[in-house]
């Protein structure tokens, strides 16, 4: 099974909001870099559906689904610009940023494109 059909499977079991918010994203991505490759790494017994991954060049961001939010990891948040303010989490860190979205969030679609460019950028400077 392709990586793009894991992926499917694993937001098709997730059949409340955490999916769709999901999936959303990942349009998004797809549309801000057509390009990008999604993968599934971190398969597991605790979690055997893995973790969506979007890469170029590097990983640029996950996915991660947890009971009350859904979490966008970008592992160089950190040294990526973002004027929109979408990082909300992760600020601890020295290297990674992340965006939680809860329930009933709205997530600024054309910010968030422009930070998966951003993010992709990061591997070509």
């Amino acid at each position: 099974m392709d990586n793009a059909t894991r992926i499917d499977k694993l937001l098709a079991a997730k059949s409340d909001w955490r999916g769709q918010v999901l999936a959303e994203v990942r349009a998004l991505i797809k549309a801000a870099l057509p390009e990008v490759v999604e993968e599934v790494k971190w398969v597991k017994p605790t979690n055997p559906g893995g973790v969506p991954v979007w890469s170029l060049g590097g990983i640029l961001c996950t996915g991660e689904c947890y009971k009350a939010k859904v979490k966008l990891t970008f592992a160089h948040g950190a040294a990526l610009a973002d004027p929109a303010g979408l990082f909300n989490a992760g600020f601890d860190g020295k290297v990674r940023r992340a965006i939680d979205i809860t329930e009933g969030e709205a997530l600024d679609g054309d910010a968030f494109k422009a930070l998966m460019q951003e993010a992709a950028a990061f591997y070509r400077r």
